[in-house]
């Protein structure tokens, strides 16, 4: 049983994101916007800007703890920081990072790891890679966890990919992401980051796969949403950061500004920039 009042809306009046109203607005051909987040705060704050998608990523390692990989978090980590962004946020969709180390031994284990996300306030959890994941996909699916798959520049691969390179460069790479893409759709996955590969083979995989909502980064612009890390587009990221990030604080005022016009210039396409930001 379960009680079936109206949530309330965010202060700024948005109803509550849904998977439904995210598939709405991908078939409408409206981009959809994410962006990393960690903490109660700047929940609310990018709530209110009317961004999407808050991303409660692995990334956290390297941006909060100051680590050089994403590969040391761990799931009581993750859960820890959705649990504050859930307590900030009002209306945007609300997606876990699944960390290394949590989903890889059994499918099983990947949903004790899903179910703890979502207990912490998670609607959506994401699993990196492709090949052997689908099956992992379609267990949480059939099991009611929604999922987003993430291929290209996988992070906790970083290691077996040789490092933060661009993927499917050549026709062989292209082929495989293409096949992992399919499969994953196949699988039931909902949403797919496609990260730091070639503009037009994300495009590629855009068009071909219609049930897929593709969020880019480093991906080019014709992807269905884009998502970066808060810190990186806020300009407080030190040391060179890849040609795909923009500092949204030029020109802005506040932080707020900052964060709205990130999601008007994804919105109106004006954010990425293939010239500027694509590969």
């Amino acid at each position: 049983m379960s009680s079936h009042a109206t949530p309330e809306p965010s202060a700024s009046g948005r109803k509550p994101i849904t998977l439904h109203r995210l598939r709405e607005m991908h078939a409408a051909g409206e981009r959809i916007t994410m962006l990393t987040c960690y903490d109660a705060t700047f929940a609310r704050v990018l709530d209110e800007a009317g961004v999407e998608c808050l991303l409660v990523g692995d990334s956290l390692g390297m941006v909060l703890q100051g680590r050089p990989s994403t590969l040391p978090v761990t799931l009581d980590e993750v859960a820890y920081h959705t649990e504050c962004v859930a307590r900030g946020n009002r209306s945007a969709w609300l997606i876990a990072d699944m960390p290394f180390g949590c989903y890889q031994e059994s499918k099983e284990q990947a949903l004790r790891s899903a179910v703890r996300l979502m207990q912490a306030g998670a609607q959506m959890v994401k699993i990196e890679g492709g090949g052997w994941t689908p099956e992992t996909v379609r267990f949480l699916v059939d099991r009611g966890v929604p999922v987003c798959a993430h291929l290209g520049l996988t992070p906790q691969s970083v290691h077996a990919l040789g490092g933060y390179r661009i993927q499917g460069r050549d026709e062989d790479g292209a082929a495989t992401l293409r096949r992992h893409a399919a499969e994953l759709a196949d699988a039931g996955a909902a949403m797919l980051v496609l990260e730091l590969i070639p503009s037009a083979l994300a495009s590629e995989v855009t068009r071909a796969l219609p049930q897929l909502m593709t969020i880019g980064i480093g991906a080019g612009p014709e992807c269905a949403g884009q998502v970066l890390v808060l810190q990186d587009m806020l300009g407080l990221t030190r040391g060179k950061l890849p040609r795909f990030v923009r500092n949204f604080m030029q020109g802005a005022n506040s932080i707020d500004e900052a964060i709205r016009t990130y999601v008007q210039d994804v919105k109106n396409g004006r954010f990425p920039d293939p010239q500027l930001h694509g590969y």
